[in-house]
């Protein structure tokens, strides 16, 4: 399948897309560790959040190096190129495209130099007052735009100037970007987890909201920040906290400081419980494992099925659908099997394999799902071609029955904090009942958890979570069309910059 930016893809569907976070992003202070190779490892640990290009960027204390490409994790880095990234700090990123075009530009760290230093950049969510942004940096607006079309890379810029931004500054014995980023972070709005350094120092902050997570973690002599705790126990860093919503944190040699440049007004998002985030990450102190076996509890009790068999969607649905048995007393097996070498590809498929383009990622155990009435637990539903799909596939198979169990609310309002949703017109819920939307899946039964199960289920109170994909209730007004996302149209390409 040919993608808008030229490139080929085995997805079999552009438009048959699960929901998609932004991006992972981390970090790392530690001058007795090889920090390009445990930034790998981190991203590796992360690369669910992001399989479009990833980058590292290292500093030895007096210059910084940064390499990104477009691929996974493990395409973009071997042995020999983390060999060459020297330093004692470091930061990586990988990215799904929410905001800016899929191009070797858009690639995260992000990279300028300063008057006083240089600075490199990774962001994870989606800014919404871009434009407003960019316009403040006046003369600099040329160097801002740098031929990508990313609000990442106006943040960037932002924390780069010359002078701070916007005024009200906090007062700070460390100048230059600690003094620029403290400026410019107030005046920034929607959702970033962010992860930024100059030559000596490594740098997080989180949106006012705390839309997407952002951990603290300690090596032996060192500090780590991540998207999520899973990667701080991948590179044997303690949990230590939360980077707290409107905080920026900065680590060196003193130590960690911290900064409020906002008041935090906790929105957490409620779909990484559901999908975005590992299974062995906590967020808010809740395991997402117990949090999604909850939710399939809760989906059992509110949408019964007579059944003989729940089966999961793997991966991310097989806690929910655990659940879901355990509460109902119906038996849990395995009924699809997901090939996990799929990933990305430049390959284009045939005519042949495009059409049965869903048994790519899943196929049948026929023997297992015969003759047998099937509960089957997704996490969500947003266009419905996947759902569709696996329901044909599964009677082709040989099932009696297939009753679709889903572990989220419709989700019926796009996102502008991070989550590639399409458009509200895109949406299935957004413009269906519950039963067209069981008759164009061709399930027998369809049932939703609802919104205060989901709730429930991760022990956050509702006040404290972002729910607006399932109640269109935004924590910051936003119009469908102020994404404030692209600038200019990038020209220009290379691998390594810094």
């Amino acid at each position: 399948m040919l993608k808008p930016d030229g490139r080929l893809s085995l997805d079999p569907d552009p438009a048959d897309q699960p929901p998609r976070d932004a991006c992972g992003v981390f970090g790392v202070w530690a001058p007795d560790e090889e920090v390009a190779k445990l930034t790998y490892y981190g991203l590796y640990s992360l690369q669910h959040r992001g399989q479009e290009s990833a980058g590292i960027a290292v500093s030895d204390g007096s210059r910084i190096v940064v390499y990104k490409d477009m691929g996974l994790v493990a395409q973009v880095f071997d042995e020999s190129v983390l060999n060459t990234l020297r330093g004692h700090l470091a930061i990586g990123h990988c990215r799904y495209s929410t905001s800016g075009s899929s191009v070797w530009e858009n690639a995260q760290p992000t990279f300028r130099a300063t008057p006083s230093a240089s600075l490199a950049l990774g962001h994870n969510g989606n800014l919404i007052n871009t434009l407003e942004l960019a316009s403040l940096l006046g003369g600099h607006a040329s160097a801002a735009a740098s031929r990508a079309t990313s609000d990442t890379d106006v943040l960037t810029a932002l924390f780069a100037a010359s002078r701070p931004v916007g005024g009200g500054a906090q007062q700070t014995t460390h100048p230059g970007v600690e003094t620029a980023a403290l400026s410019a972070l107030p005046l920034v709005r929607g959702a970033f987890s962010l992860v930024f350094m100059d030559e000596q120092t490594l740098y997080a902050a989180r949106d006012p909201q705390g839309f997407r997570p952002l951990v603290l973690g300690r090596l032996a002599r060192g500090w780590v920040v991540a998207s999520e705790t899973a990667a701080l126990d991948i590179v044997g860093a303690a949990f230590v906290r939360e980077i707290e919503p409107g905080e920026m944190v900065a680590i060196d040699e003193d130590g960690v400081r911290s900064h409020t440049f906002a008041t935090a007004a906790p929105k957490g998002c409620v779909f990484e419980y559901v999908y975005l985030a590992r299974p062995d990450t906590a967020i808010a102190g809740r395991s997402v494992q117990d949090a999604r076996v909850e939710l399939g509890r809760r989906l059992a009790a509110e949408q019964p099925a007579d059944a003989d068999l729940v089966i999961g969607v793997p991966e991310s649905s097989t806690p929910a659908a655990i659940g879901y048995a355990q509460a109902s007393g119906i038996p849990y097996g395995q009924g699809l099997v997901k090939n996990s070498y799929v990933g990305r590809t430049f390959i284009q498929p045939s005519q042949t394999i495009r059409e049965r383009g869903i048994r790519l990622k899943y196929n049948p155990l026929r023997d297992a799902i015969a003759g047998q009435r099937l509960v089957v637990v997704d996490d969500s539903i947003v266009r419905g071609n996947t759902q569709r799909a696996i329901v044909t596939m599964l009677r082709e198979a040989g099932a009696a029955q297939v009753h679709v169990r889903i572990s989220s609310p419709p989700v019926a309002w796009p996102c502008f904090f991070g989550i590639d949703f399409a458009s509200r017109a895109e949406l299935m819920a957004g413009n269906m009942t519950v039963e067209e939307i069981r008759q164009s899946i061709g399930a027998d039964s369809l049932g939703f958890v609802s919104l205060e199960g989901l709730i429930a289920a991760t022990g956050v109170p509702a006040e404290r979570l972002c729910h607006a994909c399932f109640d269109g209730t935004y924590p910051i007004p936003v119009a469908e069309g102020e994404r404030g996302k692209h600038l200019l149209e990038p020209v220009v390409s290379g691998k390594a910059a810094g």
